[in-house]
């Protein structure tokens, strides 16, 4: 699938907003990674992962820790090679899974270790996604105490959350997420929930909203579900990428346009009347950011993909997280340079391939500053012009359409240096 010719290159240098020649030549690149210290490994089974059968991209091990735990000579190597491949002073590490937690303690205490010797006088900075499970008070205080931000895997509810991340005997996980956020807000830990909007829990946007509310969250991002499953039974993977062929089908958990759009809509009409400024929605920051000019933070929204490397446990660099898979491997960190390949052909026309493939649909669209014409591996519906299209478009014109007023009134008040929040004061005819 990326395999092109000199005049596929020529194009796509043609085209894009930036060329392959300006990316080399930079001395340096930041870049970012998520750095999959377990693998594929975790401690729930949840019916709805992409990540959790990665393992068999290395057949002949066993589905436990000592088999993909990151050992430490990649995790010196990785540390010491991704802060000096980065220009800026802040450099941060997401960690991330499988369940990066599974670890243990004394994983992270020698995680701090390394950055600490490999530092260089440059600011460190921690991310760790969790399902919330394994957190303790000594977790938490540990989390505080060096400042990490964490990611909460929490999915509202409990009927909602349940229904899906489960244990491997079947049992729910909601009370642990729940005690999690209850251990992050005693000790001072910085948090943001992350939960996945699926076919059950997006019927019920406000309960879903508020929930989050109630345990502490004030920085919530939604994730909708959008994955094909492979109908030959022979395939290694089946969870496919966008480029697959043959037969598949949707899996029964994605939540539909039309149900992505009525979440987004019901969740900003309960946010717009009284926690602007208060809780922060990804969805709602970055729309925003659209409508002043900024640049989004979340990249599906981007005109790019950015260059966010996955790393797996061995050193294996991935072209993006949601695309690890064999024809998307980049190399391997303890062969050659991380920067090398952040900057490679192959990363790099992955990053331009959003723009290039962009639908003609999408490139008339009047909302594709704010959608980017979403990640790429939700492309997987069809224009009548046989291109691919976003599975959730109408799901985004949706909300669009329906915020259109809003934030056009919230850009006009930041373009006067007033506060968004006033919004929730304004009048508007619907």
């Amino acid at each position: 699938m990326l395999a092109y010719t000199r005049k596929d290159r020529q194009r796509r240098q043609d085209t894009a907003s930036f060329t392959l020649e300006y990316e080399r030549a930079r001395v340096q690149r930041p870049f970012s990674c998520m750095i999959k210290v377990p693998g594929p490994v975790c401690n729930l089974d949840c019916d709805y992962c992409y990540y959790l059968e990665k393992d068999a991209l290395y057949p002949g091990k066993r589905f436990t820790l000592a088999e993909f735990g990151m050992k430490e000579e990649v995790l010196e190597q990785l540390i010491r090679d991704y802060i000096a491949s980065q220009p800026q002073e802040r450099v941060e590490f997401i960690w991330h899974g499988g369940e990066p937690t599974m670890l243990g303690l004394d994983y992270f205490r020698r995680v701090l270790d390394l950055q600490a010797r490999y530092a260089e006088g440059k600011q460190i900075a921690n991310v760790l996604q969790t399902n919330g499970t394994l957190i303790d008070d000594r977790w938490a205080e540990f989390l505080a105490e060096h400042g990490f931000l964490c990611g909460l895997s929490i999915d509202g509810p409990e009927k909602f959350h349940d229904r899906h991340r489960r244990f491997a005997d079947g049992r729910g996980s909601w009370q642990k997420a729940v005690e999690c956020a209850r251990l992050f807000v005693k000790h001072g830990v910085e948090f943001n929930t992350m939960s996945v909007v699926n076919a059950s829990n997006s019927r019920e946007p406000v309960a879903v909203y508020e929930f989050l509310k109630s345990i502490g969250s004030r920085y919530m991002q939604f994730s909708p579900i959008v994955e094909r499953i492979a109908l030959d039974e022979g395939e290694a993977l089946s969870i496919v990428e966008p480029g697959y062929a043959k037969a598949t089908a949707l899996m029964d958990e994605n939540v539909s346009a039309e149900a992505w759009g009525n979440f987004l809509c019901r969740v900003f009409d309960h946010w717009v009347k009284a926690d602007v400024g208060h809780c922060y929605v990804n969805w709602f920051d970055n729309t925003l950011a659209a409508y002043v000019g900024e640049a989004p933070s979340l990249c599906s929204m981007a005109p790019y993909c950015a260059c966010s490397l996955a790393i797996e446990h061995n050193g294996d660099a991935y072209c993006c997280d949601h695309f690890v898979f064999p024809d998307y491997r980049l190399g391997n960190i303890m062969e050659t340079n991380i920067v090398e390949m952040a900057k490679s052909d192959k990363q790099l026309l992955f990053e331009q391939e959003k723009q290039d493939r962009l639908a003609a649909a999408c490139r008339a669209c009047p909302y594709l500053q704010m959608c980017g014409g979403d990640c790429p591996k939700n492309r997987i519906d069809r224009t009548e012009g046989g291109e691919a299209i976003s599975r959730l478009c109408k799901g985004f014109r949706m909300f669009f359409e329906h915020t259109r007023p809003y934030f056009e009134y919230m850009a006009d008040e930041l373009r006067h240096q007033r506060p968004p929040a006033n919004v929730m004061k304004a009048k508007f005819n619907r």
